[in-house]
């Protein structure tokens, strides 16, 4: 099992010098991972299910985030949960994920994409609300194009992208592509882990029933595409209080990654409660 450590500034507030000491408290206690979350814009009247969210909700911009933590610590590995990928234009997202992976040596291992919940967060960004699950899907063929093209350029024809010999460098550290996880609580998000994923990140609230379904239904997409369904990771939120038991339980239901945040603002009560689950769960 993997832990991933989930800063949300929207809860935590935007505070430079805690952020980076909570991100080196996670990497010292030997999370694998530090988290952060996307909104582009907010408005009166937004929800997220049956939950309103303030409209300034200070999110801040995930990948300004993660550059920030990566010039602070030295392992840890950098991710979204999740960055809204048809908010963002493919070919400048691709430049921003491939610099950020080469100036970490190699951390922007655990992007993870969604499509987004909220129609006029789209409709700010000039997206189809009603398309943006084909937007994503060709979002993230587009991505690995770029990542693995090579100097003679690469050619895409698309229904919402298409450029001609196109070249994009620098490319990941990596030969190859970055991992691409899905994240998300449909089935749609299922079959596109399935299909395009490197792992599904899972949200949402739904029955143990609904998950294990959903899990069955990205191994069943990823075989019938002629892909390995053991080689995708599946990541789940998890409680700062788990104990090993609970733990064993995730693991055993297939679970590869559990991704937890503090129960507090208080940055020395974040690090005690990260203290306490790297010891109760041998990180360190």
């Amino acid at each position: 099992m993997k832990f991933g450590l989930s800063y949300n500034t929207g809860f935590y507030g935007t505070d430079p010098d805690q952020m980076i000491g909570i991100a080196r408290h996670a990497e010292a206690c030997g999370f694998e991972s530090f988290y952060v979350p996307e909104h582009i814009a907010l408005y009166v009247g937004a929800m997220m299910g049956p939950v309103p969210i303030p409209p300034a909700t200070p999110i801040a911009d995930p990948l300004a985030c993660l550059s920030f933590v990566a010039a602070a610590t030295m392992r840890i590995c950098l991710g979204t949960g999740v960055l809204l990928l048809p908010h963002h234009h493919p070919v400048a997202l691709a430049k921003q994920l491939a610099t950020i992976d080469v100036l970490s040596k190699g951390r922007m291992r655990l992007l993870t994409v969604g499509v987004g919940a909220l129609p006029g967060e789209a409709a700010a960004a000039g997206i189809d609300f009603t398309t943006r699950g084909r937007r994503a899907d060709e979002a993230i063929d587009v991505l690995r194009l770029l990542w693995s093209g090579g100097e003679d350029g690469v050619t895409f024809d698309g229904d919402f992208f298409t450029f001609t010999g196109l070249c994009s460098f620098p490319q990941p550290l990596a030969p190859g592509t970055l991992p691409v996880h899905i994240g998300g609580s449909s089935n749609a998000a299922a079959r596109r882990a399935g299909l395009r994923g490197d792992g599904y990140f899972a949200g949402g609230r739904l029955t143990p029933q609904q998950r294990a379904g959903q899990l069955d239904l990205m191994r069943t997409t990823a075989q019938a595409a002629g892909r390995d369904p053991d080689a995708l990771e599946y990541t789940r939120w998890g409680s700062i209080d788990a104990t090993a038991d609970e733990v064993a339980s995730s693991a055993a239901q297939g679970i590869t990654r559990l991704v937890v945040a503090p129960a507090s603002t208080d940055e020395a009560e974040q690090r005690d409660q990260i203290s306490a689950f790297a010891d109760r769960h041998g990180l360190r």
